[in-house]
């Protein structure tokens, strides 16, 4: 339980269909922001009951895990009469952070929702799931679980705009028995509105779509802050794909491939982050047609099927808000860890760092991460 209004909805529809729920709520903590403290005086298990927290943020983003939304959630499962507990995962978060940043000072473009979810929200979650011989794991995020033929199967959510199940695609195979996703069903304004009709107190909060542990500025200030020794060398040029240098930045790490705004050159028409140089410090800038690319290669792959049932003809969607494109598939035979994709049509910013989910229809087969 985040304190937003999905997964309160969702401990409202468990609840609904039988379910004895226990509500959790994970709390980290970072030097940048001093959010989801507790009591621990208060604690009367070995989890501490959620207490004595202050209010607010370092500044106006929208994230998540601040005491605030911790304040929420509790204040939801005292309404709903639920258990609730704050799982202490500052040691697992921060394996989140060091992630972070060292894919930006590699040059990567990093996804920590994604990787939150395969080791902290679907991964540690479970540990504690098993802990009190809780049947399942539950959360509020936009996807559902399908039986056929007698197994589970992670599709994508009925609300096309909310779609989460990109960002689920590392979820160990074994767990998908485990997992339930009771809004997944549901279109985001019915999830609104029956908050409204619980009187829940969070039906209009806002959806949080900030990275939660970049609690000011920009991103790239936090990962000079969090390791100014590798940041301190960073800087260098911008160049055109045919080689001519327009300018100089200071730091890679504040680039992203496919990046039009704040590229600190002005070129008198729309130019793009083309591909990160992290030995020789240069970002690569170029026209839009720069961009598109035939295929890629993926590793660290996770597969929600047998490989020997993934169909040759599938559809790849490789950033969050992206939609899924048709496309070919073929697996190294010898390292099924690692997968090649060649798309119907060429894809434009395909990013190395970040996931490429891979679907059949509505169902999430598995995905592998750009290299």
């Amino acid at each position: 339980m985040s304190g937003g209004v999905d997964s309160s909805v969702a401990a409202h529809l468990l609840l609904d269909a039988g379910h004895d729920v226990v509500g959790v709520f994970m709390r980290h903590s970072d030097e940048s922001s001093a959010v989801c403290k507790v009591d621990d005086q208060a604690a009367s298990t070995s989890l501490p009951v959620l207490g004595g927290m202050a209010s607010g943020r370092a500044d106006h983003k929208q994230g998540c895990c601040t005491a605030s939304d911790a304040a929420d959630a509790r204040r939801v499962a005292t309404k709903m009469d639920i258990p609730f507990y704050a799982l202490d995962l500052t040691d697992d978060f921060r394996r989140i952070v060091d992630y972070f940043v060292d894919d930006y000072l590699t040059g990567r473009t990093p996804n920590p929702c994604v990787r939150c979810n395969q080791w902290i929200k679907f991964g540690r979650l479970f540990d504690y799931a098993d802990g009190i011989d809780a049947e399942f794991v539950a959360t509020g995020h936009y996807a559902r679980m399908e039986k056929a033929a007698g197994v589970n199967q992670l599709h994508r959510g009925l609300d096309s705009n909310k779609d989460q199940s990109y960002a689920l695609f590392g979820i160990r195979r074994d767990r998908l028995d485990r997992m339930l996703l009771p809004v997944g069903g549901f279109e985001k304004p019915r999830i609104r509105e029956i908050a409204e009709g619980l009187g829940l107190g969070v039906a209009g909060k806002k959806d949080s779509q900030e990275i939660c542990f970049v609690t000011q500025g920009h991103h790239s200030d936090f990962v000079r802050a969090r390791d100014p020794k590798r940041s301190a060398n960073t800087d260098g040029e911008i160049v055109t794909t045919e080689g001519k240098v327009v300018g100089r930045h200071a730091g890679y790490e504040a680039f992203t491939v496919g990046q039009r705004k704040k590229l600190g050159v002005a070129m008198g028409e729309p130019y793009f982050v083309v591909r990160i140089e992290p030995d020789t410090r240069r970002v690569v800038i170029g026209r839009k047609e720069s961009l598109e690319r035939d295929g890629l290669t993926a590793g660290e792959a996770n597969w929600l099927v047998d490989v020997g049932d993934v169909p040759q003809q599938v559809s790849v969607q490789i950033r969050y808000n992206g939609s899924p494109k048709p496309g070919t598939i073929s697996i190294d035979p010898d390292s099924p860890d690692r997968f090649a994709v060649r798309f119907d049509q060429p894809e434009l910013a395909v990013a190395p760092g970040q996931a490429a989910v891979v679907y059949d229809g509505t169902r999430v087969i598995g995905g592998g991460w750009i290299e």
